[in-house]
């Protein structure tokens, strides 16, 4: 019982955080764009609270890129922020309703190709109290966060080359150590960032 209440402390101390309560308060007064239902279209969500590398698995499009925990809505979810909250605990080990809270929704998001699914991508943001290590499933070849701080330096943002199944791609790129964030990845966080 104690450390359920030290634990929605420490929460409460994060939620209080400058950077956050403005993000809240960013998140809460806009109403985000959502994608209209389309025959044959797929929905997912994901949870942009850390960052993944997916395994390299033959037939996924975003294998071995880094995204963030999230997949396709299952028959048994009650909603998409049910689903993100689940694909990160299958993902990840973190159950966000013990250890942190959605704070917001960002603007539904979908494949720029046609050689990617047809699906649709609601990001949820969410913030994490948590001291445990995680416990990655066989889907994610690693897991890592990148401060505020860091995301908001331009240097790191720029025009590049990218290769992905053997394709060479032009896009806009954040690089974090040997991280390269490009794609859906980078499109939401990039709305993540213009509301801070």
């Amino acid at each position: 019982m104690n450390e359920l209440i030290r634990g929605e402390e420490r929460l409460a101390a994060i939620l209080s955080h400058p950077a956050i309560a403005k993000l809240r308060a960013s998140l809460s007064s806009r109403r985000p764009v959502e994608a209209e239902e389309e025959p044959g279209v797929s929905k997912a969500a994901v949870a942009q609270l850390l960052f993944i590398k997916r395994a390299d698995y033959p037939g996924d499009p975003w294998s071995g890129q880094v995204a963030f925990p999230g997949g396709r809505e299952e028959a048994g979810d009650a909603s998409l922020q049910e689903t993100a909250t689940r694909e990160t605990r299958e993902e990840t080990g973190i159950d966000l309703t013990r250890e942190g809270m959605v704070i917001g929704v960002l603007d539904d998001l979908r494949p720029r190709t046609v050689r990617l699914p047809a699906v649709v991508v609601r990001p949820f943001v969410a913030v994490l109290e948590r001291s445990e290590p995680l416990r990655l499933s066989s889907e994610v070849a690693l897991a890592f966060w990148i401060p505020f701080g860091t995301l908001a330096h331009k240097e790191a943002w720029s025009e590049d080359t990218v290769f992905a199944r053997g394709v060479q791609i032009n896009a806009r790129v954040f690089r974090h150590e040997d991280h390269v964030i490009w794609g859906m990845t980078e499109r939401i966080l990039a709305q993540l960032l213009e509301l801070l």
